[in-house]
C-alpha cells in the first residue's frame, strides 16, 4: 500500500506513515507521539520568530538544575513540550534540561509506551541577539521491568528508537532519525507543516573545518590544544573555524558541510558541560546514521556511555568519521 503524496511534496506525517509500512504490526501510536513533537516545535518556532515583539526576551528569574539562569523562552518551550506530549497517551515519562527530575505523565501500557527527553531550547542565551537556537529530543522505550521514572530513563544511547532536532534559523528545519537514515524537513509557514527537503543525508567523511569555543583553549587537556595548534598549520591554507555557540546550529552545519565539533573537558568542568542524555545521545545517533562518528574523547562511543543520572555530562567530539579519527590521534598520542 502506497501513501498518497501532496503533489511534489512529502509531509512529515506522510513520511512517517511510509516508514511504518515497513512494520506490519505498527500501531500508529509512535507517529502520534512524533506529531506532538512537531506541533510543539511549530509553536516554539512561532515564539522565537516573534521574540522581539512579545515579552519573551530576558531571564525568567529562576535557576534550573544545571545552575543556569532560565530564559523566559526556556520556560515557554519546556511547558509547550510538556503540554503537547501530555495529550499523547503513550508517553509515560518525560525528562527535560529545565526539570530537576524525570516526571511520569501517564500510567501507560508497557507494550507500547515511550520516554521522551529533550533540551527544549538549546542556545537560549542567543535569543536576545537573534542568533539561531534549537530544540533537541530523543525517544526511548519505557522498560516495563523497571519501576520508577528516575531509573527508567537511565539507558545507553544505543537504546534510542528516534532522535532529532529542530533548528530555528532563517528557515525552521526538522532533522530526525528512527534508525533508518537521517531526513530533513523544512517548515512551510504558509501551510504550517514540515515538508521533506533532504532524504538519507550523509555527513561528509572529511572537511578542513572545526567548531569549538577557543576562548577556553588554555583550559583544555593537552591533546585538544595540540590538535587546535596543528589545524592552524596543517597543509596549504590550514583549517577554517566555524563556531556559532548554539549546539544545534553548529552540528547542523557539520552534518551538511562536514568537519568536527569539539566540546572538551576543562579544568573547571573535567567531565564536560554538555548533557549526555538529551544533547549528546540524540546528536550522536544522528551522526552515526549519517555516516559520521561521536565519541567522548576517552575511548568510548557516546551512545555506549551508561548514564548514572538524567543530567550526566560528557565531553563530545562529533563529526565526519575521518575528522573524529584525526582528533583522537592527538588525544591518544
Amino acid at each position: 500500500m502506497a501513501i498518497e503524496r501532496d503533489g511534489d511534496f512529502v509531509t512529515f506525517s506522510q513520511h512517517i506513515q511510509e516508514q511504518q509500512l515497513r512494520f506490519p504490526n505498527a500501531s500508529g501510536q509512535f507517529s502520534w507521539l512524533l506529531s506532538g513533537i512537531t506541533l510543539a516545535t511549530r509553536m516554539i518556532g512561532s515564539y522565537v520568530r516573534r521574540a522581539g515583539l512579545i515579552d519573551v526576551w530576558g531571564e525568567e528569574g529562576a535557576i534550573n538544575i544545571q545552575g543556569e539562569a532560565q530564559k523566559k523562552l526556556d520556560v515557554i518551550a519546556n511547558r509547550t513540550l510538556e503540554k503537547t506530549l501530555g495529550y499523547r497517551g503513550n508517553v509515560g515519562i518525560i525528562a527535560s534540561e529545565e526539570d530537576n527530575e524525570p516526571r511520569v505523565l501517564h500510567e501507560v501500557e508497557p507494550d507500547d509506551s515511550y520516554i521522551v527527553m529533550f533540551d527544549p531550547l538549546d542556545g537560549s542565551s542567543n535569543i536576545d541577539v537573534n542568533v539561531s537556537v534549537g530544540t533537541i529530543f530523543t525517544i526511548f522505550r519505557n522498560p516495563p521491568e523497571i519501576n520508577g521514572a528516575a531509573e527508567s530513563v537511565l539507558q545507553p544511547g544505543t537504546e534510542q528508537v528516534a532522535a532529532g532536532y529542530v533548528l530555528y534559523g532563517p528557515s525552521t528545519v526538522l532533522v530526525y532519525t528512527c534508525g533508518n537514515g537521517v531526513h530533513q524537513f523544512t517548515l512551510d509557514p504558509q501551510i504550517g507543516t514540515f515538508l521533506l527537503t533532504r532524504e538519507n543525508m550523509q555527513m561528509p567523511d572529511y572537511a578542513r573545518s572545526y567548531s569549538v569555543n577557543e576562548a577556553y583553549a588554555g583550559r583544555f587537556p593537552e591533546g585538544y590544544q595540540k590538535y587546535l595548534a596543528w589545524t592552524k598549520q596543517a597543509g596549504e591554507g590550514g583549517f577554517t573555524s566555524r563556531y556559532v555557540g548554539s549546539l544545534v546550529a553548529d552540528f547542523h552545519r557539520i552534518l551538511v558541510s562536514g568537519g568536527v565539533y569539539l566540546y572538551p573537558p576543562t579544568t573547571e568542568h573535567p567531565d564536560g558541560k554538555l548533557r549526555l542524555m538529551y544533547e549528546c545521545n540524540p546528536l550522536a545517533f544522528l551522526a552515526e546514521q549519517a555516516g559520521g562518528a561521536a565519541v567522548d574523547g576517552r575511548g568510548h562511543r557516546i551512545v555506549d556511555c551508561m548514564p548514572t543520572q538524567v543530567h550526566d555530562r560528557t565531553p563530545l567530539v562529533i563529526g565526519g568519521r575521518r575528522n573524529v579519527d584525526e582528533v583522537l590521534r592527538f588525544l591518544e598520542g
